[in-house]
C-alpha cells in the first residue's frame, strides 16, 4: 500500500507527466441522472426483496431443517467477504471501454438473473438429478438452490458496490450531493422491496403463470418460480436505464492512472496482489472516525441479520404457530409477514426522502443512533409478542388473534424507518471520511462492506443452533439483536458527533502528520 503522503508526491508528478487534464474532476451531473444511475437498486433489491420473505421458508419446504437453515445464508456473507471488496478494488482499476464501473454492474446483474432461474427451478431440475416426491429430503433439489443462492449474493455484490463508487465519482466531493445520490439509492431499494414484498405476498401466482406448476413444483414452489421470473425482467430494464445514463471516462492502461473522484491511485502491475495488501494495508491507516462508522456498521448489521433471516419465519412459526411441513397456516404467516415487509419498505422510501434534511438539522451520527435505539425497540416488542403468543390459546381455527398480527405489522413498519437509515448513513460517512485518505471508492465500499459481512457469518453460524437450544425459538436470536442494536446507537451517538465538512487539503495535512 502506498502511503497517503508519498501516495499524493507521486500522483502530482504523474499529473505532471499526463497533463492536468486527466486529474480535472469530472463534469457535475444532475439529480436526474444520478436517479437514472441508482434506479439499478430497484432491480436487484426486488430480489433480495423475495430472497428474504421466500427463502428461509423454502429451504424447509426442501428438507433443510430450521435450525440450520441460517447456515444457508452464510453464502452470502463469505461472497461477500471474497467478492465485494475485490470487485470493489478492480473497478478502481478497470480499463473497459465502458468505463470502470459499469462493466462490472451489467456483470452482476447477469449473475443474479442467472441465480434467480437455478433458485426458482431447483425442485424441477432436483427431479431429474433424482429426487422422490413425498416428504423426503430433496438433495439434488438442496445443492441447486445453494448453488443459486451463492451466485445470487456474488450478483448482488457485484452490481451494488460498483453502483454505490460509481455515484460517488459522479458526485465528487460534494458531500452533501454523495448523501442525497445515496438517499436516491436507498429510495430505489426501497421501491424494489416493495415490489418484492407485494409480489412474495401474492399467492397466486401460480395461476397467471400457469406452466410453473409441475410434478416437482407445488403451488407455493410455483409461486416463487413466477416471481423470481418477474424479478429477471425488472432487473433487465433498471440495468439498461442505470447503464444508459451514467457517462464514464474509461480509464487508459496505457497510463495506468485511476482518476477516482477526489483521489488518483497508481495502479500496480499485479492487481490480485495490489488487492490483498491494499485492503490489509489500508485498515492499518484508517483513522478513528473511520472506525467508529465501521465499528457502528458492524454492531447495526448483528442486530438487523437475526431479523432478515427470521422476518417471515417467525410470522409463520411464532405467531401463526405454523409448520413449514403440516398445512397453510406457515405459509398464510409468511405471506403476512412478506405484507409487513411491503408496509416496511414504503416507509424506508419515504424516509430516504426526508434523511438527507434530518442529517444537515441533527447530525448524521445522532439520527443513525436513534434510528438504532427505535431498532432495539421493535426487537422488544417481537420478543414480547413472541412471549405472549406462546402462552395463548388460539380458537379451533387456528388463526392467531387480531390484536397479534396489527401489532407485528406495526413493528415490521416501524423497522422501515432504521433501516432507511442504515442503507444511507453509513456509505455516505465511510465514502466522505475515506476519501482524504487517497483510497478508490470502490475499496472504500469494500472496506465497509467488511464491517457488514463479518456479523453476518458470526449471527449465520450462531443463530440456528442457539435457537435450537431454546427449543427452536427464534427469541434468542432475536433477543442477540436487540442489544447489538442499542449498543451500535450508543456507539453513534457518542463516537460519531456532528461536524463540519472540513476541505480536503486540511485533512489531508492532519492526516500526513
Amino acid at each position: 500500500m502506498t502511503f497517503p503522503g508519498r501516495q499524493r508526491a507521486e500522483t502530482e508528478s504523474v499529473a505532471a507527466a499526463c497533463g492536468d487534464a486527466l486529474l480535472a474532476p469530472p463534469q457535475k451531473v444532475s439529480r436526474r441522472v444520478l436517479l437514472r444511475v441508482a434506479s439499478v437498486a430497484c432491480g436487484v433489491q426486488f430480489g433480495w426483496a423475495l430472497q428474504l420473505s421466500l427463502l428461509t421458508p423454502y429451504v424447509q419446504e426442501l428438507g433443510i431443517p430450521h435450525q440450520f437453515a441460517s447456515l444457508v445464508w452464510l453464502c452470502g456473507p463469505l461472497s461477500g467477504l471474497l467478492v465485494q471488496p475485490f470487485v470493489g478494488h478492480m473497478s478502481d482499476r478497470c480499463a473497459s471501454s465502458l468505463g470502470r464501473r459499469r462493466p462490472f454492474i451489467i456483470g452482476g446483474a447477469f449473475s443474479i438473473a442467472l441465480s434467480v432461474l437455478l433458485i426458482g427451478y431447483s425442485a424441477d431440475i432436483g427431479r431429474i438429478l433424482g429426487d422422490t416426491g413425498g416428504g423426503e429430503t430433496k438433495y439434488g433439489a438442496i445443492a441447486v438452490y445453494l448453488v443459486g443462492f451463492w451466485l445470487l449474493d456474488v450478483g448482488n455484490n457485484t452490481t451494488q458496490g460498483p453502483c454505490r463508487a460509481l455515484l460517488a465519482d459522479l458526485t465528487g466531493k460534494d458531500h452533501r450531493r454523495t448523501r442525497v445520490a445515496n438517499a436516491y439509492f436507498s429510495l430505489f431499494m426501497a421501491l424494489g422491496n416493495i415490489l418484492g414484498f407485494a409480489t412474495g405476498s401474492f399467492s397466486h401466482w401460480y395461476s397467471i403463470l400457469p406452466f410453473n406448476v409441475t410434478s416437482a413444483c407445488s403451488i407455493s414452489c410455483a409461486n416463487l418460480k413466477s416471481a423470481f421470473l418477474l424479478d429477471v425482467v425488472l432487473l433487465l430494464i433498471t440495468t439498461c436505464i442505470s447503464v444508459s445514463s451514467a457517462k464514464e471516462i474509461p480509464l487508459s492502461s496505457a497510463n495506468r492512472v485511476t482518476t477516482s473522484v477526489g483521489d488518483s491511485l497508481v495502479q500496480s502491475d499485479n492487481g490480485h496482489e495490489a488487492f490483498l495488501w491494499e485492503l490489509i494495508g489500508s485498515c492499518r491507516y484508517l483513522t478513528l472516525p473511520i472506525w467508529m462508522v465501521l465499528i457502528a456498521t458492524a454492531l447495526t448489521w448483528i442486530g438487523w441479520f437475526p431479523f432478515t433471516l427470521f422476518d417471515t419465519d417467525w410470522m409463520g412459526r411464532e405467531i401463526y404457530k405454523g409448520n413449514p411441513d403440516e398445512g397453510q397456516m406457515y405459509q398464510t404467516g409468511v405471506r403476512m409477514g412478506a405484507t409487513g415487509l411491503m408496509l416496511n419498505s414504503i416507509v424506508l422510501g419515504f424516509t430516504s426522502v426526508v434523511l438527507e434534511k434530518l442529517c444537515r438539522k441533527f447530525g448524521a451520527g445522532l439520527i443513525w443512533g436513534i434510528s438504532n435505539i427505535v431498532m432495539f425497540f421493535c426487537f422488544l416488542g417481537i420478543l414480547i409478542l413472541s412471549s405472549l403468543a406462546k402462552n395463548t390459546d388460539y380458537p379451533p381455527n387456528g388463526l392467531p388473534p387480531g390484536g397479534f398480527v396489527i401489532a407485528s405489522l406495526v413493528i415490521f413498519t416501524i423497522l422501515g424507518a432504521p433501516l432507511a437509515v442504515t442503507y444511507t448513513i453509513p456509505y455516505a460517512m465511510i465514502s466522505a471520511r475515506i476519501e482524504p485518505l487517497g483510497l478508490g471508492q470502490g475499496l472504500s465500499m469494500g472496506i465497509l462492506n467488511l464491517a457488514i459481512v463479518v456479523p453476518q457469518m458470526v449471527v449465520s453460524v450462531g443463530s440456528g443452533p442457539l435457537d435450537q437450544l431454546f427449543g427452536g425459538s427464534n427469541s434468542p436470536a432475536f433477543a442477540v439483536g436487540a442489544i447489538a442494536a442499542f449498543a451500535s446507537g450508543l456507539v453513534a451517538i457518542v463516537g460519531l458527533p456532528p461536524r463540519s465538512i472540513t476541505t480536503r487539503t486540511t485533512t489531508l495535512r492532519r492526516v500526513q502528520r
